[in-house]
């Protein structure tokens, strides 16, 4: 698509499929944000003029909840995070407001990921729903959620580009694709914000982390980044810009070093490009203690907090890093707010920055409508929660982000009149199924897939096999899983009672997200032992799959004749995950990241440059691994199987030629060739052979999600311009060059049937 902002208004009014009650988002007419007053600058600087130097420092400070004392709220203190109880925040806002000098009001905030109380399904199931309704339903009653508890700006959505698998919190993002990336991240802000973030049920999002946090070297949270400038535009930033192009207000910096320049003290990224080269106008707060952790190790003082990075010398050489590079509010850390005089004093910093910073954060209090209306009522933030039409879009956003991976001899739909043993850790499991930075959301609340599946055929039963933990080192080791006290004969005894089995098995909520890196990707402990016994009983089943990430399932896939990919899906696990298996809503969700086969093809993504010596297996001198006979993941990336068939058909373009300057068409037909209704995702694909930097070897520019009847045909049509099939150089320069653009469309990310035009110069 053209722009990230044209792809959202094209796709949405054109998916179909599930009902998610109440997920329009806004439409072409209405993309741009309105800001909440004309005279917010104005205000602004009239309150900043007001302002002491100590004033300033408060409003830079952002706390975590159990740092705020009432005695911050009436020095002015800016941001207050981590407080979900609506009373304690109508406390802290009336000692704000009433008490301090200035009566600035609090910011409070929160990491609602996907969903408040109303858990979602994790954003990397979202994303293989392939529909930005989806996104849109869990940020739209996230917001009136969050906000109703007090809560005006949320840390999302997260926007990280990851081809790292060992990486736990890709589960928190879109998968590997920027494009895909970009229009999920951009559907989220907008509604999460709406037209006018002062609206009682809408919130500021907060993009993280900027930036390239999703690629560690090795996989674990928090290491170093390190990558070419064209990469890093190309893959990292589009997501981000298309966040910022939709109108979020602030944005959160990043642990990670980029080529030896921590997120937080980057001023290429945080000042060239998202101030200056963007536009962006509101403010950037740091990651948690990510200020002190600039420091070298160890802290000259204990009591100075966190430190690593080592570009910093001590607390003062910190805060003046941050704070000149971009970085507009401090969170936890008190840096700047303790040395900030003494920096000024030592022109280290500036008092024009001081008021940069402020000011951002001002004019996004006033534009959240803070100054106008402060307050909530605390009594009606309950009523708020779980409400009948967000609960429906949890469940259709659950079943819409399941991918069908595998279903050998039509063993799916299973039969609901046929009595079903369901087997595993995660059967009767309320808890784990909601995922990883679950927001406010209680495990009560969450229906189990035994509770869903018994609501839809009585003739269920459960047993659990072994249990499942998520422990932090050292006790997590592989036994945790399946281990000593598994009954694997209580399963099979109920396997063989049944006529069909479904076993649920993957991750503990906490072996993905957050602090969740791991070295190994097969299913933890002995649960590939629980699926050999149960196919060793002869028995129909299914492997339901509970994870964060992508997993090596090539024993799994040699076990299982079905294998149904249900993420983290929130608080309707259950009942999703049963209209899933029972046929009521055909899977048409496909994978937004690769499956590998192994752990050592980790990075593994469709978008790889084809090198000088492409891969083949069979070929000595070519990039290949000796002790591995694939060059290709087990699951690509856009792949998902359906309940009936398609056929895509070859793109008809508009035209042979388009101007660097111009557009082009491609339009597609795809048709249901099976017996029954199902979705499928039209994807499109671009590969620019020859360039003055080495292209990848597919890139997608256009996706939409249909629904079919039996023997129906539907007519697509995608728009391309310079900003498909151009790309930025090393230099940081986006260039449109002469040449061939292939065109390749289907339903995943190995399509084959292609057309070709030249762009030309003008």
């Amino acid at each position: 698509m053209a722009a990230i902002a044209t792809a959202i208004a094209a796709l949405i009014p054109l998916t179909s499929g599930g009902s998610l009650a109440g997920t329009r988002t806004d439409d072409a007419a209405a993309m741009a944000p309105v800001r909440s007053a004309t005279n917010v600058e104005a205000r602004v600087n009239a309150l900043l003029s007001r302002m002491t130097l100590d004033e300033k420092l408060q409003q830079i400070e952002l706390l975590g909840g159990s740092q705020a004392t009432d005695e911050d709220a009436r020095k002015g203190v800016g941001t207050v995070y981590g407080v979900t109880d609506p009373n304690q925040i109508d406390h802290l806002q009336h000692v704000a407001v009433e008490r301090s000098r200035l009566h600035i009001p609090l910011l409070f905030s929160f990491d609602t990921i996907h969903g408040f109380r109303t858990v979602f399904p994790i954003p990397l199931g979202a994303a293989s729903s392939f529909d930005p309704n989806v996104a849109a339903a869990d940020n739209r009653f996230s917001a009136r959620e969050t906000a109703a508890v007090g809560i005006k700006q949320i840390y999302g959505p997260m926007v990280d580009i990851s081809r790292e698998l060992r990486w736990g919190r890709i589960a928190e993002g879109a998968g590997e694709d920027p494009y895909l990336g970009s229009v999920f991240a951009a559907a989220r802000v907008k509604a999460a914000q709406g037209r006018d973030y002062s609206a009682p049920d809408k919130v500021v999002t907060s993009p993280k982390h900027f930036v390239a946090y999703g690629q560690p070297e090795g996989g674990r949270d928090y290491n170093t980044t390190d990558m070419s400038e064209q990469r890093l535009r190309n893959v990292y930033l589009p997501p981000f810009k298309a966040a910022v192009e939709a109108g979020a207000g602030t944005v959160m910096c990043s642990f990670n070093d980029l080529g030896g320049s921590p997120g937080c003290a980057n001023a290429h990224t945080e000042t060239d490009i998202l101030k200056h080269e963007w536009g962006f106008d509101g403010f950037v707060e740091s990651d948690y203690t990510a200020i002190s952790e600039l420091r070298a190790c160890p802290p000259k003082t204990p009591d100075e907090g966190p430190c690593g990075h080592g570009v910093a010398a001590d607390g003062p050489d910190a805060a003046a890093l941050a704070l000149n590079a971009g970085t507009d509010s401090e969170m936890v850390s008190t840096n700047i707010r303790d040395y900030g005089k003494q920096l000024l004093s030592q022109h280290r910093i500036s008092m024009s920055r001081i008021d940069d910073a402020v000011r951002r954060i001002l004019r996004v209090k006033f534009r959240a409508g803070l100054f106008d209306h402060p307050y909530i009522d605390p009594s009606k933030a309950e009523a708020a929660q779980l409400r009948p039409d967000a609960v429906a879009a949890a469940r259709d956003a659950a079943a819409r982000s399941m991918v069908l991976l595998k279903n050998d001899g039509g063993t799916l739909p299973l039969d609901p009149a046929k009595s079903t043993a369901v087997i595993g850790p995660l059967g009767d499991d309320k808890h784990d199924v909601l995922g990883p930075w679950a927001g406010a959301g209680r495990d009560e609340d969450a229906v189990s897939v035994y509770e869903g599946i018994k609501a839809q055929n009585p003739k269920t039963t459960f047993t659990q096999g072994c249990q499942i933990f998520d422990r932090y080192p050292p006790d997590n080791t592989p036994d945790d899983v399946c281990g000593s006290d598994a009954d694997f004969d209580k399963a099979v005894t109920a396997a063989k009672a049944a006529d069909q089995v479904v076993v649920a098995v993957g991750e503990a909520r906490g072996q993905s997200g957050e602090a969740g890196s791991r070295s190994d990707l097969d299913l933890p402990g002995r649960q590939q032992q629980l699926i050999d016994a149960i196919k060793a009983t002869g028995k129909p089943f299914v492997v339901v799959l509970f994870n964060g990430r992508p997993l090596t399932l090539s024993k799994v896939a040699a076990a299982a004749p079905a294998i149904l990919e249900a993420w983290f899906p929130g608080v309707q696990a259950g009942n999703a995950v049963a209209d899933v298996l029972f046929g009521k809503v055909d899977p048409g969700g496909k994978l937004p990241v690769s499956f590998p086969r192994s752990l050592g093809q980790v990075p593994i993504y469709y978008d790889h440059e084809p090198t000088g010596r492409p891969c083949d297996p069979k070929a000595m001198w070519n990039s290949r691994y000796r002790d591995l006979p694939y060059c290709d993941p087990l699951y690509a990336f856009g792949y998902g199987l359906s309940y009936t068939t398609f056929d895509v058909s070859a793109p008809r373009l508009s035209a042979t030629t388009m101007r660097a300057g111009g557009s082009i068409s491609a339009t597609v037909e795809v048709r249901n060739t099976g017996k029954v209704r199902g979705d499928d995702v039209v994807q499109l694909y671009l590969h620019d052979p020859v360039a003055s930097i080495s292209q990848p070897v597919r890139r997608l520019r256009g996706f939409q999600r249909v629904t079919l009847a039996p023997g129906e045909t539907r007519t697509l049509t995608f728009r391309l311009d310079k900003q498909d099939v151009g790309f930025y150089d090393n230099s940081g320069r986006f260039v449109v060059e002469p040449g061939t653009i292939d065109v390749y469309t289907g339903d995943s990310s190995t399509a084959d049937r292609s057309a070709s035009f030249q762009v030309t110069k003008g």
